[in-house]
């Protein structure tokens, strides 16, 4: 492995409780589980920004940002879930632009708008770029049904305020580190097109996770919440997403555990995955 990419990824293994287990890895190299693979990490992509966004409508409800957030995900939603358009989209240009008129006086609002509205660009654009590629190998969109994985680690959030938001930060901070590790493992067993863009994804997965880990942090400390309350809960949601990685599961995604008996079947579509 390149030192460079070696390097990278240590925190984010030493952050895990548990590396991919070798039999997700030889499902995931099959040729006939790529189009399974792909379709479900463009459903990921669009989830991810999903997440970002809610947190601005639910955390920085008065800033001019919250009013524009669903406006940005429409065209990605009306494609994917309801096959409107033709998967062309205008970018992601004017977030940055409208992030920069809502600096507020509370850091914790600001840090926040700051980093979700880098993710919502990001995953977004990684989103059309999945999508390229799966239209250069001729892999039909179709409805697919979510992983156990997102549902399973959402299931254990708190329900009150601060705890909810520091929750929610930390569960994002597991799914986009689990993320990060999967493309490391994957790329080499890929060929070299896909390979070169997992590569490609690593640096930007592995600040996402840093980037709710601090939000959290700071959350926690403007609250007046101790600093270990807040390592207890990294360390409970750590142990439970390694739990959901190791344990058998009946299907193969992105993100699912240790495969029992393989179903690449996709039933339906799960419309949104929000951090609710």
């Amino acid at each position: 492995m390149d030192p460079k990419i070696s390097q990278l990824l240590q925190p984010v293994e030493h952050f895990l409780y548990c590396s991919t287990p070798l039999a997700w890895l030889s499902e995931a190299r099959k040729p006939e589980n790529l189009p399974v693979l792909l379709l479900d990490h463009l459903h990921c992509e669009l989830k991810a920004a999903q997440s970002a966004a809610f947190l601005i409508r639910r955390y920085a409800p008065d800033s001019l940002l919250a009013e524009h957030v669903l406006h940005w995900l429409k065209p990605y939603e009306d494609f994917l879930y309801r096959g409107v358009g033709e998967g062309h989209f205008e970018g992601t240009q004017s977030l940055s632009r409208t992030s920069q008129q809502v600096r507020g006086d509370d850091p914790v609002v600001n840090e926040l708008i700051s980093k979700m509205v880098l993710l919502i660009k990001e995953e977004l654009h990684h989103f059309e770029q999945v999508l390229d590629i799966m239209r250069e190998r001729d892999i039909e969109l179709q409805p697919i049904s979510a992983a156990r994985y997102a549902a399973g680690l959402r299931r254990h959030m708190r329900t009150h305020e601060p705890a909810a938001f520091i929750d929610k930060l930390i569960v994002g901070a597991y799914i986009e580190a689990r993320s990060c590790e999967r493309f490391a493992k994957l790329a080499p067993s890929l060929d070299a097109p896909l390979a070169k863009f997992y590569t490609s994804l690593l640096r930007s997965e592995a600040r996402h996770y840093q980037d709710y880990l601090h939000l959290a942090r700071m959350i926690g400390e403007q609250a007046g919440t101790p600093a270990q309350a807040i390592d207890d809960r990294i360390e409970f949601f750590g142990q439970l997403e390694a739990e959901l990685i190791k344990s058998a599961d009946p299907e193969f995604r992105f993100h699912s555990g240790k495969p029992e008996v393989i179903s690449v079947a996709t039933p339906q579509c799960e419309v949104s995955s929000q951090l609710e």
